[in-house]
């Protein structure tokens, strides 16, 4: 079957932003606007679970009235193909950010107009910046009270670092909000309803302008005024992409035209050179049509974008996959979800055609997997199709075999496309079924929920058996129990949540260690002497083998280094993984009969136990970035709040009409923190968290959590 979409008309994009700036009441009125969906349905209207949006369709979304998954829609506009992913904007559901981010190629990066850029506007604008996703930026909710456009922009450049270029500037602000000047056209955009269908007139831009629409208010005023000068800067950011363009400029004086415009924008857009800057209104019906036609004339198409990298199986780089029908196939799968149509793995083609029937080579487990059938998603819905070339975004029901990350290839030609990079968890509970009769069901069930998310690990507690599963927050195991009963029927209790503490080392050692048993017959005997140094922060485990000689022989090198790997898990503090130490093996003796790989390993393992008491052990503990908004009447509470929890107060930032306070907190002071700052500020204040970094434990807290691990293991 030939190709329906030129690859040239398909746009892979995501909406990202922090939680509440709109992202899902956006992507409403894509679907709505571009005909995909004949009815609006509004966030705040899902909470009693009858009607859902269509991307936050899960029970738990609708409640929390937050997007936990990414939902993946397809639509059209000015005949171009729009695959558009909703993503979470909670600091928890990061992972789904991360993963989208890794398989598109643009992204809208929705703010608040009131908010501005907040915590997690940075942290996925970080992650946009790691997988080089040119994007354009939309001031939503221009229409709410303390509303300022000139404001957030000078936010996004000063807090994201980044290049704003404003292509339109908007017309009145707060219930006031009219429409929006477009830089581009020189023309201005108005409307006089809020009513979904409204359609908005066309106005050219003239001195009387503001008078026409009322506009008093001086921020309001200030942004006409400025329409000639961001105009100006415009064409002259522009024109920096096209050398001919902007002489032709400069001889003749004359404006370039806004074929010309589009196209310069078209091309610093997708080198990131600089970021577009739109406004609007998405819950009063205004301004999303001219997004939507930002992301057809802005956004690149597969085919403009960098060549997928290809790595060898150490993950290092080793090539590309052009993005054409004709190369051979290849895809990422990014996501795996458990749904009422059997496991659906979500994947980007980047390469050739994959069609029904086909049996295909998942390069990263050096498994094989027969294609059934094939489905274009529509949120929740599944739309069979027979085939998908480059730039599809498409789901797979029941592949055996692949993960997330996971590449799909002709078998012919394997490649390994660049994996995605996933953050370790932070926080752990322990899990058990309600009933004991559901354990099989709910082991199961949570093997498969783990699948789905690299962010989750589940393992088993050595000392009390317990099942214990870690995640990213408290929010995000409290989602992970709550699907296990609405996705696979089986009910779950959830134990008090732990830190994820790490020990460390402050001083070199060397060390020593004879193993020898002697119980007639061959015995057993190795000797090895390892240092032990600290590394920097974040840095691991480095082993290196730095005998001479054959004092340890070389069959038996890798089994030092396994014995060093098993016994950093459990560090001699308290019984934590050790981290950010090298280990460097540099002499030892072997027996020729009573030595073998096995007491090598032993003799290490002990080695470690012994050697890491004398190299002044030290607990580490996850300090979170936290950041508390909050009115200016409470703003003195809050501070001493945030201090008795041994955080560090980073600064201050004004949002809106509140205080924004930027501080690094412990984990294990954070929780149940929701409840204790709503009451203080009555209410008022909100807060976000994100992993910031890990750092020594004070010796008085280590010494109680010591004391807690043994009276546990006793």
């Amino acid at each position: 079957m030939p190709r329906q979409t030129p690859l040239s008309d398909i746009r892979n994009i995501g909406i990202i932003a922090h939680v509440d700036a709109g992202k899902t009441t956006t992507t409403e009125r894509i679907l709505y606007y571009t005909g995909r969906k004949h009815t609006i349905i509004d966030v705040h209207e899902t909470k009693d679970l009858k009607s859902s949006t269509t991307t936050d369709y899960m029970e738990q979304e609708q409640k929390r009235g937050i997007t936990i998954q990414s939902a993946a829609v397809s639509t059209f506009w000015r005949g171009k193909k729009i695959n558009v992913i909703d993503t979470p904007g909670h600091v928890d559901f990061t992972i789904e950010v991360n993963r989208s981010l890794r398989v598109l190629d643009g992204a809208v990066v929705v703010f608040d107009g009131v908010a501005g850029v907040e915590p997690q506007s940075e942290t996925n604008w970080r992650l946009a910046d790691n997988y080089n996703v040119p994007r354009i930026c939309y001031v939503n909710k221009m229409d709410r009270s303390g509303a300022n456009f000139q404001r957030c922009v000078g936010m996004i450049k000063a807090r994201l670092n980044a290049r704003p270029v404003c292509i339109q500037v908007p017309l009145g602000s707060e219930d006031n909000f009219r429409g929006m000047v477009d830089l581009i056209e020189m023309k201005a955009y108005v409307w006089f309803s809020d009513d979904k269908d409204a359609k908005w007139e066309i106005w050219d831009i003239t001195d009387d302008l503001a008078s026409k629409l009322n506009l008093t208010v001086k921020e309001d005023l200030d942004n006409i005024a400025s329409i000639p000068a961001l105009r100006a800067e415009l064409v002259d950011t522009a024109l920096e992409m096209d050398d001919a363009a902007m002489e032709a400029y400069l001889e003749s004086g004359e404006e370039p035209s806004a074929d010309v415009l589009r196209t310069c924008l078209r091309k610093g857009t997708i080198t990131s050179t600089f970021t577009p800057v739109l406004c609007g209104s998405s819950y009063k019906n205004k301004g999303v049509c001219q997004v939507l036609d930002a992301v057809v004339d802005l956004l690149p198409a597969p085919t403009d974008v960098e060549a997928i990298k290809t790595v060898d199986e150490d993950g290092n780089p080793n090539g590309e996959r052009l993005s054409s029908d004709d190369a051979p196939f290849a895809a990422l799968a990014f996501k795996v979800l458990n749904d009422t149509y059997g496991s659906l793995t979500f994947v980007r083609v980047y390469s050739g055609v994959l069609t029904k029937g086909m049996s295909v080579l998942n390069t990263t487990r050096g498994k094989r997997e027969k294609i059934g059938r094939m489905v274009e998603m529509f949120a929740a819905q599944a739309n069979p199709i027979e085939e998908a070339r480059a730039g599809d975004i498409i789901a797979l029901v029941s592949l055996q075999e692949t993960d997330t990350g996971d590449t799909l290839c002709d078998a012919a030609h394997p490649v390994i496309l660049e994996r995605m990079r996933f953050p370790d968890p932070v926080i752990s509970v322990s899990v058990e079924p309600k009933t004991k009769g559901e354990q099989e069901k709910f082991s199961i069930a949570l093997g498969k929920m783990v699948r789905a998310d690299p962010s989750l690990r589940l393992e088993t507690d050595r000392e009390t058996g317990q099942t214990i599963l870690r995640g990213m927050g408290e929010l995000h195991l409290e989602v992970t129990l709550d699907r296990l009963r609405t996705e696979f029927g089986v009910e779950g209790n959830m134990g008090k949540p732990q830190v994820a503490y790490r020990e460390t080392i402050t001083k070199p050692v060397e060390y020593t260690y004879t193993h020898k048993k002697q119980t007639g017959g061959s015995g057993q005997f190795a000797e090895v002497k390892i240092v032990f140094e600290p590394l920097e922060r974040g840095e691991g485990f480095v082993f290196k083998d730095e005998t001479v000689g054959g004092t340890v022989p070389r069959e038996y090198v890798p089994s030092v280094a396994k014995g060093l790997e098993m016994q950093k898990e459990e560090g001699v503090l308290a019984s934590y993984p050790t981290v950010d130490f090298r280990a460097r093996l540099v002499d030892g003796k072997y027996h020729d009969v009573d030595s073998n790989a096995l007491t090598f390993e032993i003799a290490a393992k002990a080695c470690f136990r012994e050697a890491l008491k004398q190299a002044g052990p030290i607990l580490l503990e996850p300090v979170m970035k936290v950041e508390v908004v909050t009115p200016d009447d409470y703003l003195g509470d809050v501070i001493g709040d945030v201090n008795r929890r041994r955080g560090t107060v980073l600064g201050q930032l004004e949002r809106g009409t509140n205080i924004a306070v930027e501080a690094h907190v412990p984990l294990n002071e954070m929780f149940g923190y929701i409840g204790q700052l709503r009451g203080m500020t009555s209410g008022r204040a909100s807060y976000t968290m994100e992993f910031s970094h890990y750092e020594p434990v004070p010796r008085n807290v280590t010494d109680e959590i010591v004391a807690g691990r043994s009276n546990k293991a006793a």
